[in-house]
Order: C-alpha cells, then sequence, then structure tokens
C-alpha cells in the first residue's frame, strides 16, 4: 500500500501540519473509514497496512498519535507496541480490537498505551481519546523544545561561571566562593552577575529550578572556611 498525508480537505499543500494521528490496520475500510472520521474533525492523517510502513515512514517533530490494531495480519499490534517503544517511546498509542478481553487490554495499558478500543466503538469516544493524546503529546513537545532552550543557556556558561554557579546552589555567600576559588570577591560577583544574566534568571530560587531541570548539583566547600 502507498502510505499518503492529506490535509483536512483532502489536499497537500506542502505545508507542515499541526499535528498528525497516524493509523495502522491491516483492514483498508477500517483505516478509510477511520481516516475519514478525524479528517471531518480537522485532523491530519497518516494510515498504514502494516508496522513496517510506519517504521519506514519518515515522521516529522510534530505532535502524534497512533492508532493501532492489536491484532495485525501475521503480526501483533501489541509486540509492536514493544518494539516501538525502542525508536519513538513518546508517540501515544491508542488500541482498537475486533476481538478484546481483559488481559489483552491490561497487558496494552499496562505497557503505556492511553486506551483501549473494542470494535465497534463510539466515534466521539475515539475522537474525544485523540484529542487528549494530540494535548499530551504536544506538552512534551513543548517540554522539550523549552528543556533544550534551557540546557542551550548553561552550556553558554564558561567553565568558570559553571564553578559559581555550582557554589550559589550550595547556598554560599560570594565571600565564601571567592576564598574558595582563590580570587578577589568583585570577580565572583561578575562572575555571578553572568550567570544570572547568560541563565535568564532575577532569582537564586529561579536558578535553583532551573538547575534541578537540567541536573546540576551543588557543590560544597573543599576546606574549612
Amino acid at each position: 500500500m502507498t502510505t499518503t498525508m492529506t490535509s483536512a480537505s483532502g489536499q497537500d499543500d506542502g505545508r507542515l501540519p499541526p499535528s498528525i494521528v497516524y493509523i495502522i490496520d491491516d483492514d483498508e475500510d477500517v483505516r478509510q473509514s477511520l481516516g475519514s472520521l478525524l479528517r471531518s474533525v480537522g485532523h491530519h492523517v497518516q494510515v498504514f497496512g502494516s508496522p513496517l510502513e510506519f517504521v519506514d515512514f519518515t515522521r516529522e517533530n510534530i505532535p502524534c498519535c497512533l492508532i493501532l490494531d492489536v491484532r495485525l495480519r501475521g503480526e501483533s499490534g501489541l509486540a509492536f507496541q514493544q518494539a516501538i517503544a525502542k525508536i519513538a517511546p513518546h508517540i501515544p498509542i491508542l488500541f482498537i480490537t475486533g476481538y478484546p478481553d481483559v488481559e489483552m487490554s491490561v497487558k496494552a495499558m499496562k505497557a503505556g498505551a492511553l486506551d483501549f478500543f473494542p470494535k465497534p466503538f463510539r466515534e466521539q469516544d475515539m475522537l474525544d481519546a485523540v484529542t487528549q493524546a494530540l494535548q499530551r503529546d504536544a506538552a512534551r513537545l513543548l517540554l522539550e523544545s523549552s528543556t533544550a532552550a534551557l540546557r542551550g543557556r548553561f552550556e553558554s556558561l564558561t567553565p568558570r561561571e559553571r564553578e559559581v554557579l555550582e557554589f550559589v546552589l550550595g547556598g554560599l555567600l560570594n565571600k565564601q566562593i571567592a576564598d574558595e576559588m582563590h580570587v578577589s570577591e568583585i570577580t565572583i560577583k561578575l562572575h555571578r552577575g553572568q550567570v544570572m544574566r547568560k541563565m535568564a534568571v532575577r532569582s537564586v530560587v529561579d536558578l535553583v529550578r532551573q538547575a534541578e531541570v537540567l541536573g546540576v548539583k551543588p557543590r560544597a566547600l573543599s576546606r574549612r572556611q
């Protein structure tokens, strides 16, 4: 099957969509009906007849979710859920199946699936679940983007500024840091000012919060003052 991506209007305008819903189902009728349902409310959709087609597809870094059939021809959707966790662990997965059982649904949910829909399912339930999944992935991307920007600011610090940052996180005064680093207190004030400016914070409290996100640990004095 040739995969195609279309906008809600059914036309490919070449622009990157704001989000996308992927569908993997070996039943063409299911693919088409589910795709039509999602497009009818404005979603961009990409359909696949097998997990292999999905793996080979180049995915953009935009909010997405995956609607995955549990039973695929010659393959297991549950097994693919485990496999995809290694290459794209962030994708929210919604399972659909025509042969539901409690053990199967529990296994899928424990492995991280957002929802499990026996066929036939209520269209509104699926639409609500897709909306929730896309919102969740959008929040993840926003957090990743924010963290990447924060990491960039941290990496702009010089080695000496990072050292001062770690001492500040440890609650040390400028004089204590100066004595520890064998420089003047004025020099520490300058470094500290640069740290605050580059990290775009106005208080030590904000600096501590950023350090927690980055995993930067406070540094203690190496000798008694």
